[in-house]
């Protein structure tokens, strides 16, 4: 898999689960139609490698490729994905952008860190509304705040202020996902 600007991104296989998502277990997000909701199903572990690829492939119809650039650790009710995107060479998976993949073939980067990916939820914004959605604000989440301001290591930013971040650093995300489809 080739990396933001052409390099062949090269990972390692670390799935040590970072104590900031396994903080997220055991909220409940609050999902309901319209504002104010989040719909978000944190997983307790990353999954597979080959789960990964397998579901890679699937998404894009490229056998051509492997998830190795992937950690996935949460999903919404449609089976859109969430996951920490290696693109930042030697970096552990929570100084990676995170990202998602819509059921629909939506995607896009959500966060440029874990830690503001914290303050994006805090806020009461999830990646499916972000993506999908185009939220920018929705309710904060007092519990989530909580997770935010123990593990993000950052100070807090708003749902609009982490979004606009990581779509200027990654400005071609989806674009080169939309590339490997077949």
């Amino acid at each position: 898999m080739t990396g933001r600007y052409g390099a062949r991104v090269t990972t390692t296989d670390d799935r040590s689960f970072p104590a900031a998502l396994a903080a997220l277990d055991g909220i409940e997000f609050p999902f309901e139609d319209g504002p104010g909701s989040i719909d978000y199903e944190p997983y307790g572990e990353f999954d597979s490698a080959e789960k990964t690829t397998e579901w890679l492939r699937l998404w894009t119809g490229n056998e051509d490729l492997d998830g190795d650039a992937f950690r996935v650790f949460a999903q919404d009710g449609t089976g859109g994905l969430v996951a920490s995107w290696l693109v930042r060479p030697g970096r552990p998976p929570a100084d990676q952008p995170v990202v998602f993949f819509g059921s629909e073939g939506e995607t896009g980067v959500v966060a440029g860190s874990l830690g503001e990916f914290l303050w994006l939820l805090a806020g009461g914004v999830g990646p499916m509304e972000a993506v999908e959605f185009g939220s920018e604000q929705g309710e904060p989440h007092a519990a989530l705040r909580a997770v935010a301001e123990e593990h993000s290591g950052i100070e807090p930013r708003t749902p609009a202020d982490v979004l606009a971040a990581a779509r200027a650093e990654f400005p071609d995300f989806s674009d080169m996902v939309s590339s490997w489809c077949r």
